[in-house]
């Protein structure tokens, strides 16, 4: 195994290149306007440390935040952004060389090796990668060994992550494991263009041809593996936007709900205050009290008595 790590600053650009068996590639990005292009096999880790990490694929898009993580399809025309002040780790490898990291329990090879997908990153998660990013820089002046073990490290914690869909896999139909896993794959795919991208107008007709389903076949195997249908999962996806906005930005709550996916303004004001137990004018009024700290009492009486002689009149 070789590495291959560099560091990107405030507007720097990195291209991909064409995948290496051998290789793990480990870039660090930091400052505003960072730029990674990858549009080779490579599976890419990214995870973000500080700020947003603005993540496409050249039809979907979606804001990474710290405390995500995200494991990027290889084949992908992969493009991370840094904005701001962000800070983020991106981990690419070859198939090959991610079957290696992560092992088998079972014994057979991992097709791929990892399910695209976004997880919560814990503290341990970006320690580690922060470790593989600092012993892939000196793995060319004696580290080799210290950075195989941190490659392996990092990848352990991913697998870890991964395991939350063993259960997944299990309720899918098919024989073998190879091949309940491969129709977890094409769901879970659809999922995430439903979680990227759950503002705009999917229907189930679309999401049935991702998967490459007939629409009732579709339903039904979605339901089955994730226990919920796929406009539950869609709606769901949609109020978790809607909160996000509502906390982030100064839409008012007619435009949040556009934003959002919904058309109807009576039907997101429902379902928000089913799922959330509150309105959602109550949780920005909320939001907004938790800022307003009151005066102290000392300087504010202070102030009265030093202008109490001033006239109101001109």
């Amino acid at each position: 195994m070789r590495f291959h790590c560099e560091r990107l600053v405030n507007g720097g650009r990195l291209d991909g290149e064409e995948a290496d068996g051998e290789r793990l590639r480990v870039v660090v990005g930091g400052g505003r306007g960072c730029v990674l292009h990858a549009d080779g096999a490579a599976i890419a880790v990214l995870v973000p440390l500080r700020g947003h990490l603005h993540w496409s694929d050249g039809e979907h898009r979606r804001v990474l935040k710290r405390g995500a993580v995200m494991v990027a399809e290889a084949g992908q025309r992969l493009q991370a952004i840094g904005r701001g002040n962000a800070l983020w780790v991106a981990v690419l490898a070859p198939a090959a060389l991610w079957q290696r990291l992560v092992g088998d329990e079972h014994g057979a090879p991992l097709d791929p090796p990892l399910i695209p997908a976004v997880h919560e990153a814990d503290r341990a998660l970006r320690r580690a990668a922060i470790r593989l990013a600092r012993a892939g820089a000196g793995a060319e002046d004696g580290g080799a060994a210290r950075a195989r073990s941190a490659a392996a490290a990092f990848a352990a914690l991913i697998v870890d992550l991964q395991s939350t869909f063993d259960p997944l896999v299990d309720r899918c139909p098919g024989r073998t494991r190879a091949q309940r896993r491969s129709i977890f794959l094409r769901l879970q795919r659809v999922r995430n263009v439903m979680e990227a991208s759950c503002h705009l107008d999917l229907d189930i007709a679309g999401l049935a041809r991702m998967a490459s389903y007939s629409p009732c076949h579709f339903i039904r195997a979605f339901s089955s593996v994730y226990g919920e249908t796929p406009h539950a999962v869609l709606v769901e996806q949609r109020l978790g936007r809607a909160r996000r906005l509502i906390s982030d930005s100064g839409l008012a709550i007619t435009e949040i709900a556009r934003v959002a996916g919904f058309e109807n303004r009576c039907a997101f004001s429902r379902s928000f205050k089913r799922r959330f137990g509150v309105t959602a004018s109550g949780l920005r009024d909320a939001r907004a009290r938790q800022f307003v700290q009151p005066l102290p009492q000392g300087p504010a009486k202070a102030a009265g008595s030093r202008f109490s002689n001033v006239s109101a009149s001109p």
